[in-house]
């Protein structure tokens, strides 16, 4: 008898998978996720996980013989007059199609999906009975998604297991994330018992934060009057920038989708892009 032949993977059948972790349904009217570079035919063998398809991302990847970069932030965000060698996403768009190497973006779905950034973020900050801080219109949700508590949504609510101070909840939040710095604004001695948390930029939830019973706002790239809003309301947000706030989900969606695939029984690799690092510096 001969061996059974393995199942030859295509980028439509990762594509399959990334749609039960992160439902396209979930993704904001303005985003655009989905297949950035490539075809649904292409062979996948080795997958990368990032969170920017930046060029050298593509061009590493593509010299590693990766056959698909899944990316957080899409490579073309807005809608593309001509493909040029002068612009950042003309360069990237030719190094994957030059290595034939496929590019895919779940954005605002796997931050609204369940287990997706908010999740994965809020419990790796010690928050627990987890709710979506604006839920999601869709009854759509992530492929873990065991519990009505645990909505799909953008943004997260949860309450601390012990109730800390603002200054001192910052100062455990920095040491976990291994982080140089966080900016805390508003009442540093208050007691935090409940905190909402956003991925990436969460200026554009500052109003739901305030409307909802947490105490403190955790997120990214938050600003001047968002500070004077949350000390004129005696609460806190604690800012830990914008690549800390979604890089952690690099790690967390190899796993996921590993585990997807090896329930697939396919001979596919599945690593995490390292190389990335944080744009801003310290001086």
């Amino acid at each position: 008898m001969t061996a059974k032949a393995k199942k030859e993977v295509l980028v439509a059948d990762i594509i399959r998978l990334m749609e039960c972790i992160a439902p396209a349904v979930l993704a904001e009217d303005w985003d655009n996720c989905g297949l950035q570079v490539g075809a649904l035919h292409w062979p996948v063998q080795k997958i990368w996980v990032a969170l920017d398809p930046l060029l050298p991302v593509i061009e590493d990847a593509g010299r590693r013989q990766v056959d698909m970069v899944i990316t957080h932030h899409p490579l073309i965000f807005r809608a593309l007059q001509r493909v040029s060698l002068d612009t950042a996403e003309g360069r990237a768009i030719a190094a994957a199609l030059k290595t034939r190497t496929a590019v895919f973006a779940a954005h605002t779905n796997l931050d609204s999906a369940v287990g997706g950034i908010n999740d994965v973020l809020a419990r790796k900050i010690g928050l627990q009975q987890l709710c979506a801080l604006v839920a999601a219109e869709s009854g759509a949700t992530g492929a873990d998604s065991t519990a009505a508590r645990d909505p799909a949504g953008i943004g997260r609510i949860g309450t601390l297991a012990s109730p800390l101070p603002v200054g001192q909840w910052a100062g455990a939040i920095k040491k976990q994330l291994g982080l140089e710095s966080v900016k805390v604004a508003g009442n540093m001695q208050m007691e935090v018992q409940r905190a909402a948390v956003c991925s990436g930029s969460g200026g554009g939830l500052m109003t739901a934060f305030l409307h909802s019973d947490a105490d403190v706002f955790v997120s990214g790239d938050l600003r001047y009057h968002d500070a004077r809003a949350v000390e004129d309301a005696g609460r806190a947000f604690i800012d830990i920038g914008h690549f800390a706030s979604e890089s952690i989900i690099i790690e967390a969606l190899a796993d996921t989708l590993r585990s997807a695939i090896q329930a697939e029984s396919w001979d596919v690799q599945v690593e995490p892009c390292r190389s990335e690092r944080d744009p801003f510096k310290l001086v």
